[in-house]
């Protein structure tokens, strides 16, 4: 027979008493409460840091909302912002006709090893700060057109010739150069007007 044999042998016929197994689930429950006031101070610590933040956030079934400023048609808007937590968002904004606007959208983003993911809400705000501030051209039923950029509104319609439109726009010390492609689009760059048959 090894040591191990005799040991357990030894040690089997003994039984602990009812005391040593109250005093084990006693330390069992208390260690259960302990962990449970610990989230439940960790939950209060991050709601007070959330609601004082500043950062305008509120819970919803859905995800999370945030209110933005955004340009709409050269004018500053405050605006609802939606991320669902799975790459998608919605924004929601108030219209001058008292209606409201709405945009959506999402995306994928790929990692180094080729996997997908969804995007983050932080890359969503990066690329709608862009997309949204980018010159927004508008063709209205009563023929003219329009250029929106920040808070800047330009009447362009009788800068056309040949059914293209050269504009210099500037923000701060941005510069960006506007080549509009009469309803055909429109291209841009910081360094020259590009070319009406490069975006065609």
């Amino acid at each position: 027979m090894t040591n191990r044999e005799k040991y357990k042998q030894a040690f089997s016929v003994l039984q602990s008493s009812d005391r040593i197994s109250q005093e084990i689930e006693r330390m069992d429950i208390m260690n259960k409460k302990a962990k449970m006031r610990t989230a439940a101070a960790a939950a209060a610590a991050c709601a007070v840091l959330i609601g004082g933040s500043g950062i305008a956030y509120a819970a919803d079934v859905g995800g999370i909302q945030r209110t933005i400023q955004l340009w709409i048609q050269g004018d500053q808007t405050t605006a609802t912002f939606e991320y669902d937590g799975e790459g998608s968002y919605h924004i929601s904004y108030p219209l001058e006709n008292g209606e409201m606007g709405e945009r959506g959208g999402g995306g994928i983003a790929y990692e180094a090893d080729g996997t997908e993911r969804p995007l983050t809400e932080e890359e969503i705000l990066e690329e709608l700060n862009e997309s949204l501030n980018a010159p927004e051209v508008e063709y209205k039923d009563d023929g003219t057109v329009w250029v929106y950029y920040y808070d800047q509104k330009m009447e362009i319609t009788d800068l056309f010739e040949d059914g293209v439109c050269y504009i210099k726009l500037t923000h701060g010390e941005e510069t960006q150069y506007m080549t509009i492609n009469y309803q055909k689009g429109y291209g841009m760059s910081p360094h020259k007007y590009p070319e009406p048959d490069s975006f065609d």
